[in-house]
């Protein structure tokens, strides 16, 4: 058995309907299209879901849909994540109750906490919720660093399990991979790094770009488990393209607008997203062509 929320996990994107509300059955669709490709694990409501546009109810709703449809053959990593704390552990119980498997949590934005006031934000969900956490470390998005030293405190907290790690910096994440624990899991935050954060201890990805090429995102992480690292680079070089051109504009508008035009959602954001400008767009299509991936269809796909 694999361990929970090691290889590649999916940071699934949220679906709506061409009138802006949710598309539940384009969730369920989305999941299933995932765990059929072999993907290792699925993170739904986290910041490529578009969450922080979602009602509470909303955001129920999509983990009970990805749930179900897992049935226990894949680990459902929800997110909760944000700037109040308390807030934070009332969303991750009620993602507890809807049968995730564990918590995603991005660090507290905006406010700037201290080494100090992230250990203690982090410490008291693990003490209120009862499932695996994993820390979200994303500086350029919240402002404010997970370091080395607080990261190794946090490993010792009864279930904080791990951290999504995307700082950039591939010095800490080297540092990070050598202080904690073995069994503390180091997940890298960026489809670009897979291989390097693997190749000094880290044990998967929390994918974008797996949205879009579940199958090859799983099998190079796979490859890098098994130490065969010329192989994974390989399939590195011939995805790279894709793992950058989701970031040609603010995550997740590149990665919806490609989903669109492969046919697996329609292309509806909620504010303040919209939609990529033309020059961009030609730019993503261009890369799903190039990777032979259909591009332009006037229906969804099943």
């Amino acid at each position: 058995m694999r361990q929970a929320f090691t290889g590649c996990g999916t940071a699934l994107v949220t679906p709506f309907t061409r009138s802006g509300a949710l598309d539940e059955t384009g969730v369920q669709r989305l999941a299933r299209r995932q765990i059929d490709a072999g993907i290792h694990f699925l993170v739904p409501c986290g910041t490529t879901g578009e969450t922080p546009t979602l009602t509470d109810e909303e955001r129920l709703r999509v983990v009970e849909i990805v749930v179900a449809e897992a049935k226990g053959t894949v680990p459902v990593l929800a997110g909760a994540g944000g700037y109040n704390t308390h807030d934070v552990i009332e969303t991750a119980q009620q993602m507890a109750r809807a049968g995730a498997d564990g918590i995603l949590s991005v660090a507290p934005y905006y406010n700037k906490p201290t080494p100090e006031g992230l250990y203690q934000h982090y410490k008291a969900i693990a003490e209120a919720v009862p499932l695996p956490v994993i820390v979200y470390n994303v500086p350029g998005r919240t402002s404010v660093n997970v370091d080395v030293a607080t990261i190794v405190r946090l490993s010792a907290v009864p279930n904080i399990v791990g951290v999504k790690e995307a700082s950039g910096n591939m010095t800490q994440m080297c540092e990070i991979c050598g202080a904690v624990p073995d069994d503390f899991l180091v997940l890298s935050g960026d489809d670009a790094l897979t291989l390097p954060v693997m190749a000094v201890g880290g044990r998967g990805i929390v994918s974008v770009a797996s949205n879009e090429v579940p199958a090859e995102m799983a099998k190079m992480v796979e490859l890098a488990e098994a130490g065969d690292f010329t192989a994974a680079r390989r399939l590195h070089q011939e995805l790279l393209p894709l793992m950058q051109i989701n970031f040609i504009e603010s995550s997740p508008i590149p990665v919806k607008a490609a989903m669109a035009m492969m046919g697996l959602v329609e292309e509806v954001f909620r504010l303040p997203l919209v939609p990529p400008r033309p020059a961009s767009r030609d730019r993503i299509a261009q890369v799903l062509r190039d990777l032979g991936l259909p591009t332009g269809p006037a229906t969804l796909r099943a």
